[in-house]
């Protein structure tokens, strides 16, 4: 019984050192740097030009969606004033790309169809009232990406041998870096959830492939990305052993490993439904508590499996001011603060504490506090976020990481931003 008390006390001194941020107060936040975004873009088809003219519709600004889709379903179960605008600025985007994938249909890069996983959601969320009936939600959110996902299964595997390993041309091996897996995964979870839920019984052949894609980044590409020994992933096959950072570790990049993390996230989020949710696409009420796995997914259970042991290895690597490295493994190579892993990472562990992966009195403190410490330190009055690594695939890309150099890109991190936010307003709503 003593120990029981002792336990017990602990808990409540452990719970007492931290406080949880006010829902409406983290609303304020992303609302802050979503609005500074939308002022600077009002035109949300108009192309991007980064030394080079690009459509809107690429990843960068593909993942910036993903986060807006997620505040806009948070602003709609809150009341939000916001929702009518940030869904028509959502539409008015995917409308003026036809909701086709960068490049078409037959595109095989996943840097091109990152943009489906927000023409998904938009199909599946409520629209707002007021929206003309020529407007209303349609299948045509859903064709092109359906075109495309097809065209990837149906993509020639033409098996061949090499170095006494059986290699394939086919669609399989087409994730070779693990941001791909970011930009790719999900949209196979959440068409096949799409697809599921209007009665198509062989949905699983979406998720079935996103596995053997996932699976081959894993085990195969350069030998295996993912080093089961420590957690992490290699960027790609560039950076497998024997190349090391500066102090003799393994080259983990912050970003690269926050891709991954995401990535399982969300294929897992589209596989459950919230016990008491409501259609038309069964998404969960705030304060959700208890879910249903629709079974689509038979790989559930080692994307699972691989998403804990990524949050073990990613809590280890935390720094003391709660941010993380872009090096995860070596502090010295550009240590600093830095917004864009950062967010990634703690959006994982808010959605894992949320489902019951993760225990809430280790993981609370640091999904809080981190978050607290994100919006103290990057975003700045007018909504401008600093502290984040622009476009690249190491530690040394986009240097030097600063609270006033804007990155080339300035869309993306504000997506995972705003991922993260919504999933502390969840986890606070619970």
């Amino acid at each position: 019984m003593r120990n029981l008390f002792l336990s017990v006390c602990c808990f409540l001194v452990s719970v007492s050192l931290f406080a949880q941020p006010a829902r409406q107060e983290v609303m304020r936040a992303m609302e802050l740097a979503n609005d500074y975004f939308i002022r600077k873009y009002p035109d949300p088809g108009k192309p991007t030009f980064v030394k080079k003219e690009r459509p809107s519709n690429l990843w960068t600004r593909g993942v910036y969606f993903e986060g807006l889709a997620a505040l806009t379903e948070v602003e709609r179960l809150l009341g939000g004033e916001k929702y009518n605008q940030y869904y028509q600025y959502i539409h008015a985007w995917g409308a003026a790309h036809g909701w086709q994938p960068r490049n078409g249909v037959t595109t095989r890069d996943a840097d091109d169809y990152c943009c489906s996983q927000t023409y998904l959601d938009m199909y599946m969320m409520p629209q707002p009232d007021g929206i003309p009936a020529a407007r209303q939600k349609s299948w045509d959110f859903v064709v092109p990406t359906k075109q495309c996902l097809d065209n990837l299964i149906a993509a020639e595997d033409t098996p061949w041998i090499a170095g006494g390993q059986t290699k394939s041309t086919g669609s399989d091996g087409d994730w070779t870096w693990i941001d791909a897996i970011q930009m790719g995964l999900p949209v196979f979870s959440k068409m096949a959830r799409l697809c599921y839920m209007n009665g198509d019984k062989a949905a699983a052949r979406y998720t079935e492939k996103g596995w053997d894609m996932y699976e081959t980044s894993r085990e195969d590409i350069g030998g295996g990305l993912y080093n089961a020994k420590d957690g992490l992933w290699w960027r790609d096959k560039d950076f497998v052993p024997p190349y090391t950072e500066p102090n003799g570790e393994d080259c983990y990049w912050s970003r690269g490993n926050g891709w991954v993390y995401a990535a399982l996230v969300r294929a897992m989020d589209a596989m459950l439904v919230g016990k008491s949710a409501q259609p038309p696409y069964y998404m969960e009420p705030l304060g959700e508590k208890k879910w249903a796995n629709i079974g689509v997914d038979e790989h559930f259970k080692e994307y699972r499996k691989d998403y804990l042991a990524m949050t073990k290895a990613l809590l280890k690597c935390q720094r003391e001011d709660l941010f993380w490295n872009v090096s995860l493994h070596d502090e010295n190579n550009y240590g600093g603060k830095e917004l864009s892993g950062t967010a990634l990472f703690i959006y994982g562990m808010a959605w894992g504490v949320r489902h019951g992966y993760l225990s809430e009195s280790k993981y609370l403190p640091v999904i809080y506090q981190t978050w607290e410490t994100m919006v103290k330190e990057c975003l700045h009055d007018n909504g401008f976020l600093g502290y984040v690594q622009g476009t690249g695939k190491e530690p040394k890309d986009s240097q030097p990481v600063t609270y006033d150099k804007e990155p080339d890109f300035d869309d993306y991190a504000l997506g995972c931003f705003l991922l993260c936010g919504t999933e502390v307003v969840r986890l606070l709503s619970m």
